[in-house]
């Protein structure tokens, strides 16, 4: 019954029709003070949503012949991508006020890309999957150029643009394949048609081109190109928002499609990822070395992250999942308290972004630093912090699947990574005082975040906030 369909899809529904009266409400009132109203009420609407998803959690569902699933898997998803996408846009509003940059398009934008990755999520059929992603990219293009006075946010929006195009054409390709070799979109068929483990030549290189499009959108190597300039030139709110949401839809549809799809044959998937989680560490702790520019030093420090989420996926089993979500978890936690914190780099009103800057710190905001300190120290990964296990649950799986190698050279790449954070460490600390110290100023709400994401870093330790039994009956849902 359509009924039935449209109310495995109500949370879309209400966002993509909420986001259509906003627009329509914002085009006959003040632009100036509708734009940070709609920003709490969309941040509100998500935090509401993240909530009623996780405490209606229900049976797995279909809608529209197979084309939509609402799982365990999904919903966990979901949730992740809603409280980020809230957070964001709450640390956005005072950096984007100050810039003359806060737009009533912003939120509406967030809310249609939200609209995006929830499907994206949810997508079990190869078409689902193109035009979910097509709505998250098409709003994503557009907030990366958000500043048109600009020229390096209108040069992050082009670039985007065209490998993003680029990329969506590789996996557009790589579904006209799998559909002509499998005869089917969805994804229970086309996992029927190689049952048996044999899989086609021609389905084979479709698989590839599908590896290829979602390689680009979750940053991995040798696809990552797009990566630091568009983390660089993009509004700093934006581009905190590119290392969060985005980044868990993209991995949760990554393990969708590989497993609802290709399920029966992960040793011939599961070695194109392991190589792409290999290459990913490997570039994200080198290349990070030599960055100045804290955001870029970031872009490179998610491709190395997102290199560690696909040792997980490697694994082809339900551990790896499992380690995939909690590890993605974490990750969006700690990235948002970082952002935080950057969003708050400011000297005369202006905001900063070479590390440098950070010099003696902690002599003028020894609160903040320490802050800053904790999540460094997750984000490389230092026991007994929380960034510490979601590395260990990746690890453990690789080992588990008999990715020994690839588990060693996550360690090797752990250990060689850990430099870049120190050294921003290092500054906050032990750096020589000059005359570029920061503006000692923090709005309430970046300091609150930081504060929390920080604090949820030493707390965690002891049972993870329950993210662990979560991932698991996620895991359990898509991996049977």
């Amino acid at each position: 019954m359509i009924s039935a369909d449209l109310s495995v899809v109500l949370p879309e529904i209400a966002l993509a029709v909420y986001a259509m009266v906003a627009m329509l409400a914002a085009v006959y009132t003040s632009k100036d003070k509708a734009a940070p109203i709609l920003v709490w009420i969309t941040s509100a609407l998500f935090f509401a949503l993240a909530v009623w998803l996780g405490v209606t959690a229900g049976e797995t569902r279909t809608a529209f012949g197979g084309a939509i699933v609402d799982d365990g898997f999904a919903r966990f998803a979901k949730v992740v991508i809603l409280l980020s996408a809230g957070a964001v846009l709450l640390m956005s509003i005072e950096h984007m006020r100050r810039s003359r940059s806060l737009l009533f398009e912003f939120p509406i934008l967030i809310t249609l890309a939200v609209v995006g990755m929830m499907l994206m999520v949810s997508a079990h059929d190869l078409m689902t999957l193109y035009v979910a992603l097509e709505l998250q990219s098409l709003a994503l293009y557009v907030v990366a150029a958000l500043r048109r006075d600009s020229l390096k946010s209108t040069e992050a929006g082009l670039k985007y643009f065209v490998l993003g195009a680029l990329s969506s054409g590789l996996l557009l390709y790589g579904a006209s394949l799998v559909y002509g070799y499998a005869g089917t979109t969805l994804f229970s068929g086309i996992l029927a048609t190689i049952e048996g483990g044999e899989m086609p030549i021609g389905l084979l290189f479709g698989l590839v081109f599908l590896i290829t499009g979602l390689g680009f959108k979750v940053s991995a190597v040798p696809f990552h190109m797009w990566t630091p300039d568009v983390y660089e030139g993009a509004p700093t709110p934006v581009t905190a928002f590119f290392a969060t949401a985005p980044k868990m839809a993209a991995m949760a549809l990554f393990a969708r499609v590989m497993h609802d799809a290709f399920g029966a044959v992960p040793g011939d998937w599961g070695q194109v990822v392991a190589v792409l989680s290999l290459l990913s560490m490997a570039l994200g702790a080198v290349a990070a070395i030599g960055q100045r520019n804290i955001k870029r030093l970031m872009a490179y420090s998610s491709i190395a992250h997102m290199g560690y989420a696909l040792m997980g996926l490697a694994a082809g089993t339900q551990l790896g999942v499992q380690a995939m979500l909690i590890y993605m978890a974490i990750y969006v936690t700690m990235s948002v308290g970082t952002f935080a914190f950057i969003l708050s780099m400011q000297k005369d009103g202006q905001p900063v972004t070479d590390i440098r800057s950070l010099n003696m710190l902690s002599a003028s905001e020894p609160l903040k630093a320490l802050a800053m300190l904790v999540l460094l120290f997750s984000l490389a990964g230092v026991p007994p912090l929380v960034g510490f296990f979601g590395k260990f649950y990746v690890v453990r799986a690789a080992v588990d699947a008999g990715l020994v190698w690839l588990a060693v050279a996550g360690v090797v790449a752990s250990v060689v990574g850990a430099f870049y954070y120190l050294r921003i460490v290092f500054y906050m600390y032990f750096g020589e005082e000059g005359d570029a110290q920061l503006d000692g100023s923090m709005p309430a709400v970046l300091w609150g975040f930081l504060m929390v994401s920080a604090f949820a870093m030493v707390a965690g330790v002891v049972n993870l906030f329950g993210v662990e039994g979560l991932a698991l009956m996620a895991a359990q849902t898509l991996v049977n």
